[in-house]
């Protein structure tokens, strides 16, 4: 019996199953039994998608749970029930079917004798792209460069579907609530990796479910002492109920007045967020605002309607507003914050958003998955995520996947500010410059940059931008302008590697210096593009050399004849500079 008939409408298209029908029948004895090991995992996927097909769901369980027996977790427990809570969380956030069954599978391949041939006639062509996409190199061939590949392949799979990072995520999160079987040094390893990469990973998503728990699991295993502290503080805040009821019952009150339709919901923050504004605050007990939000049952200006509601009715704080429906972040976030002076003279943070923006907030990239009926005009995608594209980009300039990973990373920490150039807004790293901007533009104009104003005056292009600012980039292109003195005709300056910000920007410069586009680079230019290269190195770190002194010592250790040598050899990518900083903080921090 075929049963997938019926079923293309809720996967896009049907899962082919005739190959796999016979060599299953033998253990597919549960199926009949309330209390079989999927049954939780239908019961929420059919909550979302009520006629979503739960056979094609207990046929790659029952492949996932006879290629895994036998195989056991370091907490003891059998494997299978790892890749059935990694699908669980898939199903929690509303992914399709599709994303379920690679969910069930996705280390079938790298784990047991399972090869991507037999799942492609299993389950076919897009189940077995989701299961590669997240399927880690081997470390034995591949060695150190073995967890940068994987985040590459990972990047470049998601680039034609974005639900190999669903997956990955789901799968790390699931790992991160069974660190406790580890040893205290990889936990703090595995959750620091989750820090620097996944959880902005999933922020640039916009998937802020999955988000807040990633969060507080990594809090858990690097800062236990805080996340208890916090624990303890959530537990016990006398009133805390009470008080947002009566604040919650006074908002719905001034929204009716206002004849604004809206729901109002208890909004309470994630210890992690909590932790993290107690930090920067420098305050001794935690930090944590009563929150509310409004969810406008209308068009966005109705939004703004809701907004005059609540600053009617209470005082708002100066300062504390921001609009961020005018300004969407840059993962497609939208909506209203204020901050008002509440009952009792309590502060009381609010965010204001329609339904359509609550749901994107909530679940980014994933929304189109769990609502596929809704408007999906105002739905964010892979398309939509020009920042996706970009490290696409990236990875097509990049031979290094290594250089690619500790791109990706700094990408990922960094900060972001809006600045305004021919008519459009553009996001950028936090401290960029002009001519990060202008790399951002097209990478001609970049390297053709010979001056630019910030505000309508001219500015030096070292120049670090803020938010708000408008930005014009002249080229030779563009008429006779006053230029920095010695300015270069054309083509970009090697000092530039010592202010850019964006990877962008250091991409095509180092590209443009490289030996195939400018083999006639002299010694004298890659030991000042190394220098720089490992300054600019270093900011990431926060660090900085008062001399060189510490750099020739590290030259003699590597065994060079000398400093510049060695700086030659990480213009040319033969020394990585994330190898060299590293080795150079120890030394300085570590001397003997």
């Amino acid at each position: 019996m075929d049963v997938d008939a019926g079923h293309g409408a809720a996967l896009g298209r049907a899962l082919p199953t005739a190959p796999l029908t016979q060599r299953l029948r033998s253990f597919l004895s549960f199926q009949g039994n309330d209390d079989d090991p999927v049954t939780t995992l239908t019961r929420t996927h059919r909550a979302i998608h009520p006629s979503a097909d739960a056979g094609v769901l207990r046929r790659s369980y029952a492949v996932a749970e006879n290629m895994h027996r036998g195989q056991f977790r370091k907490s003891g427990d059998p494997y299978i029930t790892h890749p059935l809570a990694v699908a669980q969380i898939c199903a929690e956030l509303g992914m399709d079917t599709t994303t379920l069954v690679a969910a069930l599978l996705h280390d079938t391949v790298e784990d047991t004798s399972y090869t991507l041939e037999t799942l492609h006639g299993d389950f076919g062509p897009e189940v077995t792209h989701l299961v590669d996409g997240v399927t880690k190199f081997d470390k034995a061939f591949y060695g150190k460069a073995a967890e940068a590949e994987t985040i590459r392949k990972m990047i470049i799979a998601a680039g034609k579907d974005v639900r190999v990072l669903i997956i990955k995520l789901a799968d790390r999160l699931h790992n991160m609530r069974t660190l406790d079987a580890r040893s205290p040094a990889s936990r703090a390893r595995i959750a620091t990796a989750t820090l620097d990469v996944l959880v902005p990973l999933c922020d640039r998503l916009g998937i802020q479910a999955l988000k807040r728990d990633l969060d507080d699991v990594v809090l858990y295993h690097l800062e236990p002492d805080s996340y208890q502290r916090i624990d303890e503080h959530v537990r016990n805040r006398p009133g805390w109920d009470e008080y947002l009821a009566a604040v919650s019952g006074q908002a719905r009150t001034a929204l009716r007045r206002q004849r604004v339709s809206a729901e109002v919901r208890v909004r309470p923050r994630h210890y992690y967020s909590i932790w993290k504004d107690t930090v920067a605050g420098g305050h001794a007990v935690p930090f944590d605002l009563p929150r509310i939000a409004v969810i406008v049952d209308g068009p966005e200006t109705d939004c703004y309607a809701a907004l005059g509601a609540i600053h009617g009715q209470w005082r708002p704080v100066a300062g504390r507003f921001k609009d961020f429906i005018a300004s969407p972040k840059n993962n497609l976030y939208r909506s209203l914050h204020t901050t008002v002076t509440g009952p009792e003279g309590r502060l009381v943070e609010v965010l204001i958003r329609t339904v359509s923006m609550h749901r994107c907030a909530e679940y980014g990239v994933a929304t189109g998955y769990r609502y596929p009926k809704a408007d999906t005009e105002s739905l964010p995608g892979t398309d939509q995520l020009t920042w996706l594209k970009r490290v696409l980009d990236w990875e097509q300039d990049t031979t290094d996947a290594g250089q690619f990973l500790a791109s990706l990373r700094c990408d990922l920490a960094e900060g972001q500010i809006t600045v305004f150039a021919k008519g459009r807004m553009i996001e950028l790293p936090s401290g960029s410059t002009p001519v990060d901007l202008a790399y951002e533009l097209s990478p001609d104009k970049g390297d053709q940059t010979l001056a630019a104003t910030i505000n309508g005056r001219l500015a030096p292009l070292s120049s670090q931008l803020h938010d708000g600012d408008v930005v014009e980039i002249f080229t030779e292109t563009d008429g006779p302008v006053q230029v920095e003195p010695g300015a270069a005709p054309r083509g970009p300056r090697k000092e530039w590697l010592g202010f850019v910000k964006s990877t962008q920007a250091q991409m095509q410069i180092n590209r443009y210096f490289s030996e195939e586009n400018a083999p006639g680079i002299s010694i004298a230019d890659k030991v000042r593009l190394g220098r720089a290269t490992i300054g600019l190195t270093l900011r990431k770190h926060d660090r900085g050399l008062a001399s060189e002194v510490p750099l020739r010592r590290l030259a003699e250790e590597l065994g060079y004849p000398d400093l510049e040598t060695m700086l030659v050899a990480v213009t040319e990518r033969n020394l990585e500079p994330d190898q060299v900083v590293e080795q150079l903080i120890a030394l300085v921090d570590h001397p003997d």
